[in-house]
């Protein structure tokens, strides 16, 4: 049986295989365009949609609170399309989610009021949230195990290809009004006929759904599967509560450089284009050296590692105001470390749960992190206005790394029996 199951592996992907495989890494690349195109012109758009005036305060204070918001219904996304995905498939539920964030961005363009805007953003997180449960199970299901450490790597760097996309968008028309870039996020929707036709649901989904009563999804919360859902709801939390420090407030430390602030909006903006792009393209390299890192050490020595590593990055490089250049070197630093932590969580979080709460598990669990960084880019606004600065925005939230390092020695490695 060893032998007819390692044969198995090493056969090469099939047109079935890759084109799944495919699907999931559109999905993430387009995640990353439509979820980050708002930091990037987050105040000035706010701006834009505010009575002329509004004090800065006021700019940062509903900017932080659309961020909150979206941050919440992609949380909710997860939860209700990882439902969805279980029942309906994931192939059906990924065209669902991407047409609904699709449509959605491209709609802020239409925002007249900043509470119009936090509406928009909204709706189209619950598509986000919910593209990442479809995604993972689905390529869970589809690709041979050896190529599951690989597959995380190149799906997460799927979201930077989407972040600098994004950061491409908002330099090309810098010197337009910031709504314009919205347009660009419908872009996704002309993807979902293909996969519509030529994505199959994975047959292992087809088998379960056929032979087995489908769970209730209270089933997350009893044995033998409630440690699973806790541990992971806890290891979600801290990583995205810290990434989303950093993907929030990054660009606004740079405008908050005194170099940068100097320049008009068109200047700004590119700028921040370059930061971006140089930044991003270190996250690809982080992308995969944390696959690499969990398949030689093993997840709990993954996360623990990257996790101590995240915490120096952000402790040492954002503690006060820094030249461009020095800026730049600690941004990329910091995404490095930590952004190989989600190359992890795609060949790691589906397994953990039964096939019929695969992706109910993977969407809670993973977004269920979306909520406390919904409150956490609310609090870092006001240690950010207080404090001195965006820089300490995202200092103060690297102390969470910490327990991180202590949760690592006790994730779980296997799916309950």
């Amino acid at each position: 049986m060893a032998t007819a199951s390692a044969t198995i592996s090493d056969q090469p992907l099939t047109p079935t295989q890759k084109k799944a495989f495919f699907a999931a890494w559109l999905g993430w690349g387009f995640d990353g365009l439509d979820s980050y195109i708002y930091s990037l012109v987050a105040l000035p758009f706010v701006r834009e949609l505010l009575r002329p005036g509004a004090p800065l305060s006021e700019i940062a204070l509903k900017a932080g609170i659309i961020q909150a918001v979206f941050l919440v219904g992609w949380a909710i996304g997860g939860a209700i399309f990882g439902r969805v995905g279980d029942r309906l498939g994931r192939a059906r539920t990924l065209t669902l989610t991407i047409l609904i964030y699709a449509l959605f961005t491209g709609a802020s363009f239409l925002a007249q009021e900043w509470w119009h805007l936090l509406i928009f953003r909204f709706i189209s997180s619950l598509g986000i949230g919910g593209e990442w449960a479809a995604g993972s199970a689905l390529v869970s299901e589809t690709l041979p195990r050896k190529y599951k450490h690989l597959s995380g790597g190149v799906l997460q760097n799927a979201y930077i290809v989407g972040i600098i996309a994004a950061a491409l968008t908002v330099g090309a028309l810098g010197k337009f009004s910031p709504r314009w870039v919205f347009l660009i996020g419908m872009t996704p929707a002309l993807i979902t006929l293909w996969i519509r036709r030529a994505v199959p649901e994975p047959e292992e989904w087809q088998g379960e759904r056929t032979a087995k009563e489908m769970p209730t999804a209270s089933a997350l919360f009893k044995a033998p599967v409630l440690s699973t859902t806790l541990f992971t709801m806890a290891l979600t939390t801290i990583s995205l509560t810290t990434i989303w420090a950093f993907l929030y407030f990054n660009s606004q430390v740079v405008r908050a450089i005194p170099e940068v602030a100097r320049l008009d909006a068109a200047g700004q903006a590119d700028i921040v284009r370059h930061v971006t792009i140089v930044w991003a393209l270190w996250n690809i390299v982080g992308n995969f050296a944390g696959a690499a890192l969990a398949k030689v050490a093993g997840y709990r020595w993954a996360f623990g590692l990257l996790f101590a590593a995240s915490f120096l990055a952000y402790f040492l490089g954002f503690s006060h105001t820094h030249s461009l250049f020095v800026t730049e070197v600690w941004l990329s630093a910091a995404v490095f470390v930590s952004s190989g932590i989600f190359a992890l969580f795609p060949p790691y979080i589906p397994p953990l749960f039964p096939v019929l709460l695969r992706t109910s598990g993977s969407g809670l669990c993973y977004n269920f992190g979306r909520l406390t960084a919904a409150v956490g880019t609310l609090f870092a606004t006001s240690l950010a206005t207080r404090a001195g600065g965006p820089h300490m925005a995202i200092w103060y939230i690297g102390f969470l790394f910490l327990p991180g390092i202590v949760l690592a020695a006790f994730v779980p490695l296997h799916a309950p029996d």
